[in-house]
């Protein structure tokens, strides 16, 4: 098990119809461009079209990440979507990717951490290659959030866009590798005492309807950034890496306050520090992969990087990862 190490070789994402700007936004809510900005660090997001689900955008990432991984859809044996915007209550959104993939041989399944769940994600993909129950994995996070947001709270409609990010992970024997790539480890936590500062209130058992997204912005604030730095200190501790030794920091795109807040704890320059929120604004589980995949597509993440992820998200969940790109 030492011995193989789950290696991300292609990497995609999507995002639906043209950007909205805050202006454009504020034509029918009550805020500002500089009211947004100021808060949020937020310029842009991404709403899917009518008819738009969250398998369609999962699927366009993942069509990409296939072809950058030189792969066809029946080469992958595990898929999995984390999301908090399935398009059915059930079955898992995730099948409804393999189907739209044209895979036929895979497992398919979704997970649900809300805005770490592609880290959850990837910590069980990881499970599976490491223990030699799948050899590739599509890990997938993406969202609709849109159709979660109440479009009269400004303190929350402002913060969310919809989007997907992609990898394909294959699990590569030491021999076959080198550089030590793929995935060193994750961690990850849980707190559901703080259930209510951030959740959706609505559902299948409760009030039978989706809910809408409900948040206390200042304590999910207060507990994102203590908690994120506590989980990436502990894993740098874990695995002898410093801070300084990272060639990115790839984060939830939350809010720009927040990242900032994690790069000063880890006293990280700004140069090594990824940030697409502005563009993409708070996409959820699809934040970490979108992020990712840009930075490769530009040419900054190169293969051989040491790269640490970061994430919380509703339940309370969060978490980091540490891995070699």
């Amino acid at each position: 098990m030492q011995d193989i190490k789950s290696v991300i070789i292609g990497t995609g994402s999507y995002l639906p119809g043209t950007p909205v700007s805050n202006d454009k936004l504020a034509e029918t809510v009550d805020t500002s461009h500089e009211w947004i900005v100021e808060r949020t660090g937020i310029h842009q997001r991404y709403f899917a079209k009518k008819g738009q689900g969250t398998s369609d955008l999962a699927t366009k990432a993942a069509q990409e990440a296939l072809e950058n991984a030189n792969l066809q859809p029946n080469d992958i044996d595990l898929i999995i979507v984390a999301t908090a915007s399935p398009d059915n209550t059930f079955p898992a959104c995730a099948t409804r990717v393999q189907h739209k993939l044209g895979n036929t041989k895979g497992l398919a399944f979704d997970v649900a951490a809300v805005c770490a769940g592609y880290l959850l994600g990837l910590n069980v993909a990881d499970s599976f290659l490491r223990l030699g129950k799948a050899k590739r994995a599509l890990v997938i996070g993406a969202e609709t959030i849109s159709n979660l947001l109440d479009m009269e709270d400004r303190t929350t409609c402002v913060l969310f866009g919809d989007g997907a990010g992609a990898v394909v992970l294959e699990a590569t024997e030491a021999k076959d590798n080198p550089q030590n790539r793929g995935l060193i480890g994750v961690d990850l936590e849980s707190d559901g005492r703080y259930f209510d500062i951030l959740h959706a209130d609505g559902g299948p058992s409760s009030t039978g309807s989706v809910g809408k997204l409900r948040m206390t912005g200042q304590e999910v604030f207060k507990h994102a950034v203590t908690k994120l730095a506590k989980s990436a200190k502990t894993t740098l501790k874990k695995y002898k890496v410093s801070p300084d030794e990272l060639d990115w920091l790839i984060p939830h795109q939350a809010n720009a306050r927040i990242i900032e807040g994690m790069r000063r704890k880890l006293d990280m320059d700004e140069s090594k520090v990824i940030v697409t929120v502005a563009q993409h604004a708070n996409t959820s589980a699809a934040s970490i992969p979108l992020a990712l995949h840009e930075a490769v597509k530009s040419g900054k993440v190169k293969e051989g990087d040491l790269i640490l992820h970061e994430a919380i998200g509703g339940g309370l969940v969060w978490g980091s990862a540490l891995l070699r790109f």
